[in-house]
């Protein structure tokens, strides 16, 4: 009877001790926050082309005549904001389908249009299911081009845009890790990022949507490869690697020709190319990125497609070209734990057509297509006292606007403005 007794206990003292480690590992699941609070005070010496009341800069406006010949975007201006502030939640649970699982859910206060600044807006949101050597992805998150690896340090929030290709999208994205390589595949829809084309109500005008990709029913394709060494005995990491991007877009479902439509079959496809390297030791950190861009204003890069030529004059159907850039920037910064320096520049240019238009007066649907290059160099230093940095950045940027193009459309003629931005930075993380 004392041996049953004695039994029923230890079994009893067994589920009791398993129910708890189980209860005090679910106690380790759920969602934990963290952010910053940033406040910018930035100065510029002209006007800039710009989103969020001048926040995320782009480059310096063209040259606007009056009358009397002088230019009126010649003026310099200034703005404080805080719309930046961010709040991230992690999220962690029990496993599924053999893999780990996570979340993550973040959010600013940047909207999505200068018109509705200050309110909440999703940055991302994502699930992953983590294998031993194999990680799924789903949801919206940085665009492959965004490498997140190896970009920009700046202070400014373009995080060197328009040099580096900057973008969020719902994605699926999977991930193989071979050792020190990893292969990544993804497949990209657009919301907060999206294509420009013709307007079906004013074909004149440009539209910004995703309309044009989603009726293309083929999602944007991404393939990159990624080799890493880390030497934790020296503190060395390398990184470098390459990748390449398909996107196929659906400018209009049909043609107005005098007072009747005709349903029309088009479509201008675009291949995006970079590499990039990134070298980091104790002192210093080195960065490098090329990349060639065909039609790629949805990761607000100067760029876009053209009307190569009317196919159909009865329907009005058009075939299309896209517009190419080439685009080269590097950063160095030190690794200093109270005080960083560091220095971005990089240079853009803007190549034309992939194939010669019939009529350079065509239309051409894209970003800033009338600026021929672009030049930045931004210095910066960082203070660093335990969660709060103070960041000064000094931004100089030159666009060259052409005034006429040739069947390529390559602006020519062009008319070099710059703007100064001096730029301060308050930053408090949690």
């Amino acid at each position: 009877m004392k041996k049953s007794i004695l039994l029923l206990m230890a079994v009893l003292f067994l589920l009791n001790s398993k129910n708890y480690a189980q209860e005090n590992e679910e106690k380790n699941f759920g969602i934990k926050f963290s952010g910053f609070v940033k406040n910018d005070f930035f100065f510029d010496s002209r006007q800039t082309t710009a989103a969020r009341e001048g926040h995320f800069l782009l480059w310096p406006s063209a040259v606007n005549e009056d009358i009397n010949g002088d230019d009126i975007n010649a003026k310099s201006n200034f703005n404080f904001l805080a719309v930046q502030s961010r709040l991230t939640g992690v999220i962690t649970g029990p496993d599924a389908f053999g893999a780990k699982t996570s979340g993550v859910i973040e959010g600013d206060f940047f909207a999505q249009a200068d018109d509705n600044i200050n309110l909440f807006r999703l940055r991302h949101a994502f699930i992953k299911l983590k294998w031993s050597n194999t990680e799924l992805l789903t949801g919206q998150y940085w665009n492959p081009l965004f490498v997140t690896g190896c970009f920009p340090g700046t202070v400014s929030f373009n995080t060197g845009t328009p040099l580096q290709s900057f973008a969020r999208n719902p994605q699926i994205r999977l991930t193989q890790n071979f050792g020190n390589l990893q292969v990544i595949l993804a497949a990209l829809s657009q919301r907060d990022y999206t294509s420009r084309g013709p307007d079906p109500v004013n074909n004149s005008s440009t539209k910004v949507s995703s309309d044009f990709l989603r009726n293309s029913s083929i999602p944007d394709l991404h393939f990159q490869v990624h080799y890493s060494f880390n030497d934790e005995a020296s503190g060395t990491n390398i990184l470098f690697g390459a990748g390449a991007a398909y996107k196929t877009i659906v400018p209009r479902l049909y043609a107005v020709v005098g007072a009747d439509r005709y349903k029309v079959d088009e479509k201008v496809g675009g291949v995006t190319a970079i590499v990039f390297t990134k070298l980091s030791i104790q002192p210093i950190t080195l960065k490098l990125q090329g990349r060639y861009g065909e039609n790629i204003a949805d990761v607000l890069s100067i760029s876009g497609f053209a009307v190569k030529d009317v196919e159909d004059v009865t329907s009005g159907e058009r075939s299309y070209t896209p517009l190419k850039n080439i685009t080269f920037w590097g950063e160095a910064h030190t690794n200093g734990k109270k005080v960083q320096l560091g220095v971005f520049g990089g240079y853009l240019k803007n190549l034309g057509t992939k194939d010669a238009m019939s009529d350079p007066v065509n239309s051409v649907y894209g970003l800033a297509t009338n600026i021929e290059s672009l030049l930045r160099v931004s210095p910066r230093v960082i203070f660093i006292s335990n969660k709060t940095k103070i960041a000064c950045e000094m931004e100089y940027t030159s666009a060259a606007y052409g005034s006429n193009y040739d069947v390529n459309y390559v602006p020519a003629n062009t008319t070099s403005v710059s703007n100064l931005r001096v730029l301060l930075s308050v930053i408090y993380s949690f």
